[in-house]
């Protein structure tokens, strides 16, 4: 959408696959017989087989709102989503802008429309009460949406849309408090659903979020496997049900699949849901549970803020960053991370964060944790914020019972 890729560079053409000997068949599987072991696909053909993964992925959620079929309604998901969204801008030069949700993929769309072309008029609609409310707590969510208004954005954050009006194509979108906002053009971002209509049709169990598979991905049916949005995935912290609908996880998992068949026995982690958006002026990222997660799934929570600069003071260039670790109280265990860097580089430290969380780090643990420094691409040692976030929930927390 933004005009640097072309379609055809973000997609794995059939020649790589069948070039490594796998027999590419494009159609729709219709049918699978698990006593058979046998795969029916429409138009006749059937395939046999040892072992089957699912990897049936989801699909964007189009909310019941009475208009959504008007002319100028789009979501975001596809290729052919942003194909067609192009070719709207281009053919009908829309004005009002209008984003229903406020998660990265809205935001990232709306910063990138609003660079091209700063006349546009762009309202932000979010039921929740702040913009990337699942990514980032209270604080960090704040300085996003302070963000956003200074750039031009109407941010309606706790405001639901009950009606998508106009005749034949979109004109204004009407919000429960009753307020009507213009819109020439309406972008519906509010999330995905799996695709478990064939698990389903086959008998396989099914969980809170998708296919129910152990740790090593395997179904109800040890001979099927199942991968990607589609399974019923844990999280690592919590260990309950989380849907994780996210690229990284997918492409582990179907690594993971395959090392499976291969006659690995390597478990899946669970999730960390770690996740980052680009909003041109600002990096975000987090991973693990928020504290407002955390407090809903009964954990008790001491957490530090800390401020952060991209290179050593007298370096020219330096730009701000911020890093949010979460720490659950009574195991003293990192359990969370959020950053927001106007740099590239810092925000990658939420793979650190990742790390530690992984392994299970108390905040004693993290307070030696030792980063590579050097002044053009690093804060001084001193106002390195994995440390001293740890050295103020240290600090909060006191000494270990027992020590």
């Amino acid at each position: 959408m933004a005009g640097l890729v072309t379609g055809e560079s973000i997609v794995n053409p059939d020649a790589k696959l069948s070039g490594a000997g796998v027999n590419v068949v494009v159609g729709r599987v219709t049918r699978v017989d698990r006593k058979a072991k046998k795969v029916f696909v429409a138009g006749g053909a059937e395939y046999a087989y040892d072992k089957l993964i699912l990897s049936t992925g989801s699909s964007p959620i189009l909310p019941p709102i009475p208009g959504r079929e008007l002319d100028g309604v789009f979501m975001l998901r596809s290729l052919q989503h942003a194909e067609d969204i192009c070719q709207f801008m281009k053919t009908k030069a829309p004005h009002n802008l209008t984003f229903v949700g406020a998660g990265f993929i809205s935001l990232e769309v709306a910063l990138l429309l609003k660079q091209a072309n700063p006349d546009y008029e762009i309202t932000i609609v979010e039921l929740l009460k702040h913009p990337l409310a699942t990514m980032l707590d209270e604080e960090l969510c704040d300085r996003v949406a302070n963000y956003l208004t200074q750039k031009g954005f109407q941010l309606k954050m706790g405001e639901k849309v009950v009606g998508i009006q106009g005749n034949g194509a979109v004109s204004s979108v009407k919000l429960d408090s009753g307020e009507v906002i213009a819109a020439d053009m309406v972008f519906m971002n509010v999330g995905a659903a799996p695709n478990l209509e064939l698990a389903r049709d086959m008998g396989l169990e099914i969980g809170r979020f998708g296919v129910k598979v152990n740790e090593f991905l395997e179904t109800s049916d040890p001979d099927v496997l199942a991968a990607g949005d589609c399974a019923d995935n844990k999280h690592f912290v919590t260990g309950t049900p989380n849907p994780g609908a996210l690229r990284g996880p997918a492409v582990i998992m179907g690594r993971l699949a395959a090392k499976r068949l291969a006659g690995y026995a390597i478990p899946f982690p669970g999730l960390l849901n770690a996740s980052a958006c680009n909003l041109i002026d600002w990096n975000v990222a987090a991973t693990g549970l928020t504290e407002a997660h955390a407090h809903k799934e009964g954990i008790e929570t001491v957490s530090a803020l800390v401020d952060s600069r991209s290179k050593h003071g007298m370096i020219p260039g330096m730009t701000p960053w911020t890093l949010k670790l979460v720490f659950d109280r009574n195991k003293r265990t990192l359990i969370g991370g959020q950053i927001l860097s106007r740099d590239i580089a810092p925000v990658k430290e939420i793979d650190a964060v990742s790390a530690l969380i992984l392994g299970r780090k108390t905040v004693e643990e993290i307070t030696v944790f030792a980063t590579a420094g050097n002044p053009d691409i690093s804060s001084e040692p001193s106002l390195e914020p994995l440390t001293i976030a740890a050295e103020q929930c240290l600090q909060k927390m006191g000494p270990r019972q027992g020590a």
